[in-house]
């Protein structure tokens, strides 16, 4: 493999908590890494990053729905490899489907082919669990990556949309690809989505503040810091193919996280709702594994305490204000 130090990364949708993740690993690899995001707003990365440790990312304002937007970044700032993340989420794109296509899908095309116009060979792109459907459509057990399609919201078509048009860059144009699909992450910056409140709690219960999750269940965790650098990985990485993993790990109850907290936060008044998610209990990453020699699972004991550490730090410098972890 080349020399990684003469590599530059694109990061979309940096500003978001794997966003912002996969940067400060990026930092930590010293690999130059190129910032683009429509938003300006750091509170995630400064969570993770100080003022010095950000001058090394160069931070580019842009829009992803914008074909010479992305294709400015790309020759402009040199570009070698791209990390695709930018995503409006399920709320979002129930809320406004047509904004969530022209992002989540027209996004999707736009970098791929400014890809392809810059000679580019390789994308690493998010995917996530929501292409799949409800549990009852499926054997028992841990889903297979190569299982049956079936999404039941606009976000989880609009992803599915992305890993076909990632299949046609390959046919058409020998672009290999590497989609990663997520499930629940947790960590600091994780502030979004329906699946954020594990997180919430933790912040909560760093500030001493009582917190309700408004779900039960099992699921699978992944630790934010792990999932950004498992997407470094496949940038990095480039295989033959139009490729799509399912991120795992062992199924875990909503209820043990929460007794996790408590754990590290004596007294901590975390609480658990009744209702379950329809969502599967985990997905099978054996393909994950076949293809890379790195996976990056911290146990979930471990990203807990590293994440509620984390917090507390934050709140204790005013990274973090008191009031935010109550919300």
């Amino acid at each position: 493999m080349t020399d990684l130090t003469a590599r530059t990364v694109l990061v979309t949708g940096s500003m978001g908590c794997i966003g912002a993740w996969t940067l400060y690993h990026l930092v930590q690899r010293s690999l130059r890494a190129v910032s683009f995001d429509l938003s300006e707003n750091r509170s995630r990365l400064n969570l993770l990053l100080s003022p010095d440790e950000q001058a090394a990312i160069t931070f580019v304002n842009g829009d992803l729905t914008s074909f010479d937007a992305v294709a400015g970044v790309i020759a402009q700032q040199g570009v070698t490899d791209i990390i695709h993340l930018a995503a409006l989420q399920v709320p979002f794109c129930r809320a406004n489907p047509v904004l969530g296509a022209q992002v989540n899908v027209v996004g999707t095309v736009n970098i791929f082919e400014a890809a392809r116009q810059a000679g580019l060979k390789h994308i690493a792109q998010a995917s996530s669990i929501a292409v799949y459907g409800p549990p009852d459509e499926y054997p028992r057990g841990l889903i297979a990556a190569d299982a049956p399609l079936s999404p039941r919201t606009l976000y989880g078509v609009y992803k599915q949309a992305d890993e076909g048009i990632a299949r046609v860059y390959w046919l058409d144009h020998q672009i290999s690809s590497t989609a990663l699909r997520p499930y629940t992450v947790y960590g600091l910056g994780r502030d979004q989505g329906m699946t954020s409140d594990p997180t919430k709690a933790m912040l909560a219960a760093a500030a001493g503040q009582p917190f309700h999750i408004a779900f039960r269940g099992t699921t699978q965790f992944q630790w934010a810091s792990d999932v950004a650098q498992q997407f470094i990985d496949a940038a990095l990485q480039p295989l033959n193919g139009a490729r799509s993993f399912n991120l795992g790990g062992p199924p875990t109850t909503v209820e043990t996280v929460a007794a996790l907290i408590a754990q590290y936060r004596p007294g901590a008044a975390i609480t658990v709702a009744e209702r379950t998610l329809p969502f599967p209990i985990g997905f099978d990453d054996s393909d994950l594994r076949a293809h890379f020699t790195t996976i990056y699972e911290t146990p979930l004991e471990e990203g807990v305490r590293q994440t509620l550490d984390g917090f507390s730090a934050c709140l204790a410098d005013g990274r973090i204000r008191a009031a935010e972890s109550a919300m």
